[in-house]
């Protein structure tokens, strides 16, 4: 699964980042079906279930109330450490603005997954060196790259409750727009006062339980990051789609970075003179083996969840939202696979939004199948129903009843224009120039006005990371590709009824034209021939000076184009609004009886803020059902137990030479001689490679340190298991899986494949 979040502008990717059912993965036809020998070992001893895990993504704060639980686990530091974001272990923890990754070292070594180093990768990627395929080891620090300008590292350093300050009178206003402008005014307030005169400072307020609480969060930022370390493809995407969302897996998914700052300590962008990042804290990697049935833990900051909606939108999203986003990622892959055999240079260019398309259409079919085969939508039907007997007799929460059909109001009120909204959203959010035409002409409208009166997203502190992100993208940037996103963003909004149709096709082929393919295509290679935007000196320069009274007289047609379809985004965008400021009050009314009912132990839905998941290492058997995925019910028999760790020699076993089963000859070679014992599984006696946890983690856990009970590194997370993908909407204990890559599988392969003696000696291993 991979459970990234996708960061690149897509806010079409409201088409693509979720969870899913099989239309069978894709597929390649040249791959042999590989051996499923030796991936399960059911003869092993597994021990007792100790622990049925009821879900939760808890915030530090909350887990006071498990520490008598943790200490029966086995934990053996100060539950009370858990409960501070500022103390060892957490403190460790950092978040990479989708990914999550940790301190291992004191000189700024961070490990996060393989997958959360695409992007880092493709930067450093050119026609002559290709590290996404071949990976990347820098024999030192002075070979460590820059991952780009618009990297960055949150180190959190402070947690505050401003709930009184956010809410007050909040209930009394009567217009949902006012209501959110009022949420909005607070929180910007509320954050430039975090900020002022504290330039590497980086603050948000982030609401939970639907905007019953308030948190304002500080983080330090730090905008030197660098490539050290990542494997290569057959390593660290090892089974590719094929494996993803599955178990058995035997894929290596992490990498190094590490963070810089200037001579003086602080933050600040790359220079060949600044110094490695000294973190207050470092995780240790663990020197005790892992077994079936240990704590574990998960610290992390998992992006979002959706526990806390009501039944009539979990209908929403089976109905509309998952079968669109399924077909959004069915007709991008297959452009893109058809423009990658075409121009086979421009895989190197689209290979971060293919992986993310491919990962996010995996998981879609999993939640579909999860939400409706695997009855979870009926299941989340009939917890509301109990919560509505339950209200009747608790007076106190009468008004969460009326709240749940508010709700669907709200939805029916605000959504009713979703295709067209939806449609345009992908259209601007898919071409780059497009996508920079509208920052220029959003810019020019907000920069006459006083900095706090300004969208957030073009206040003054967002400057820079405006003009980085335009750098960064340039890296990716191609023509074919940039038109080829957006041809086909324009054809899929001409598929609609034509009364959903966004305005925006009008405006590109001319009024009175069929939007046929042919006249879109046309349409698109004129924009492209005629706009000076594809040199980002140009979009640079507009998005710093333009004017409105300047772009009105461009003769550039994606300015032009980008001022004539702003009215439509403003009126996608209040729509937004309004219904987030009619949400803001009755969402929690209804949290505050769903946690009432649980007798007050609820953990807010994921929100991209640090949280800790614990359990047990533990295996599940799968359902005796086939999945739909006829690879995966053709390789593994149902119904029997899976053992929680797999085997050197099963990655080995699956070994076909072709991608995406296409070991490195130095890692077979490697698997050919005993590993030393530190690396081993005493059970099998040979490198672990992955584990399971019964674990509750999502998107943006990717990279997430696993601790074992004295807190120490023994993993990290990056996937989950396909049975339980709808786990975001409804926890199923005894099925809900996380996939965690075991740190023996990581050492063992820097050690014997990389020869990375510099690294395993940084973060206090012992080498031969």
């Amino acid at each position: 699964m991979r459970r990234l979040l996708l960061t690149m502008g897509l806010a079409v990717m409201a088409g693509c980042s979720g969870n899913p059912t099989p239309a069978p993965a894709p597929t390649p036809t040249s791959t042999p079906v590989p051996t499923a020998t030796a991936t399960t070992a059911i003869d092993l001893t597994v021990p007792p279930v100790r622990f049925e895990n009821p879900g939760g993504m808890w915030m530090p704060t909350q887990l006071d109330r498990h520490a008598a639980k943790l200490k029966e686990l086995g934990l053996s530091i100060d539950p009370a450490a858990l409960t501070d974001p500022m103390a060892f272990p957490l403190g460790a923890v950092v978040w990479l603005g989708g990914c999550t990754g940790s301190f291992v070292s004191d000189s700024g070594l961070i490990i996060t997954n393989h997958h959360c180093a695409t992007g880092a990768l493709q930067f450093n990627t050119t026609a002559d060196k290709n590290l996404i395929r071949d990976g990347f080891y820098a024999a030192t620090m002075k070979d460590e790259p820059s991952n780009g300008p618009a990297a960055r590292v949150y180190v959190t350093q402070k947690f505050e409750d401003v709930t009184a300050k956010v809410r007050a009178g909040i209930d009394a206003l009567k217009d949902d727009q006012k209501r959110y402008e009022a949420i909005e005014d607070r929180q910007k307030a509320l954050i430039a006062e975090c900020e002022k005169g504290r330039p590497d400072i980086r603050c948000s307020v982030v609401s939970y339980f639907g905007g019953e609480t308030f948190v304002r969060i500080e983080q330090l930022e730090l905008r030197d990051i660098r490539l050290v370390h990542a494997p290569a493809e057959g390593i660290g995407n090892y089974g590719g789609e094929i494996d993803n969302w599955r178990w058995p897996r035997h894929s290596g998914d992490y990498s190094f970075f590490r963070a810089y700052v200037g001579k003086d300590g602080k933050p600040a962008d790359y220079s060949p003179d600044n110094v490695p990042y000294r973190p207050r804290h470092h995780l240790a990697v663990s020197k005790t083996p892992l077994k079936a049935g240990d704590l574990v833990m998960v610290a992390g900051y998992p992006g979002h969840t959706t526990r806390l909606r009501t039944a009539q939108e979990v209908k929403e999203a089976v109905d509309w939202y998952y079968p669109r986003r399924l077909k959004l990622c069915d007709d991008y892959l297959a452009l893109l696979g058809d423009l990658r055999t075409k121009h086979p240079e421009l895989e190197r260019k689209s290979q971060r939004l293919f992986r993310g398309l491919s990962n996010v259409r995996t998981n879609t079919q999993g939640m579909i199948d999860g939400l409706t085969k695997g009855g979870l939508s009926a299941k989340k039907a009939a917890q509301e129903k109990a919560l509505r007997a339950w209200v009747q007799e608790h007076a106190e929460h009468a008004a969460a009843a009326g709240a749940i059909d508010a709700l669907s109001q709200h939805y029916a009120k605000y959504r009713a224009r979703r295709d067209a909204d939806a449609a345009l959203s992908e259209i601007m959010g898919l071409s780059t120039l497009l996508g920079a035409a509208d920052t220029i002409v959003q810019m020019a409208e907000e920069r006459p006005k006083p900095d706090a009166k300004r969208d957030p997203r073009f206040q003054e502190r967002n400057h820079k990371r405006i003009i980085q992100r335009q750098q960064q993208a340039q890296r990716s940037y191609d023509r074919r590709l940039d038109a080829a996103l957006f041809g086909l963003a324009l054809e899929r909004a001409a598929r609609l009824p034509e009364k959903d149709r966004p305005e925006i096709l009008t405006l590109v082929v001319g009024k009175g034209v069929e939007p046929t393919p042919a006249a879109i295509a046309a349409a698109v290679e004129k924009l492209y021939d005629t706009t000076k935007l594809g040199d980002v000196d140009e979009r640079i320069r507009l998005i710093e000076k333009g004017t409105l009274a300047s772009l009105k007289k461009s003769k550039d047609p994606f300015v032009q184009l980008a001022l004539k379809v702003r009215p439509a985004v403003v009126a996608t965008e209040d729509r937004g609004e309004g219904y987030e400021g009619a949400v803001v009050i009755d969402r929690p009314r209804f949290a505050a009886a769903l946690r009432a009912q649980r007798d007050g132990v609820l953990a807010p839905d994921a929100n991209s803020t640090l949280r800790v998941t614990y359990g047990t290492v533990r295996g599940y058997r799968p359902p005796t059902k086939p999945t739909g995925n006829a690879l995966h019910d053709a390789l593994f028999s149902k119904g029997e137990l899976y053992y929680p760790f797999t085997r050197l020699s099963g990655m080995v076993k699956k070994h076909t030479g072709k991608p995406p089963f296409d070991a490195p000859d130095a890692t077979l070679e490697a698997a050919k001689s005993p590993a030393p014992a530190r690396y081993q599984h005493a059970p099998f006696g040979e490198v672990p490679v992955d584990f399971l946890s019964d674990l509750d983690i999502t998107g943006g856990n990717s990279g997430s340190p696993t601790l074992n009970a004295a807190g120490e590194l023994v993993g990290l997370a990056f996937d989950g298991n396909y049975e339980a993908m709808a786990s975001d909407w409804v926890f199923i204990p005894e099925i809900t899986r996380s996939i965690h890559v075991d740190v023996r599988y990581v050492l063992w392969t820097m050690d014997r494949v990389y020869g990375a003696t510099r690294l395993l000696e940084e973060l206090g291993v012992a080498t031969d």
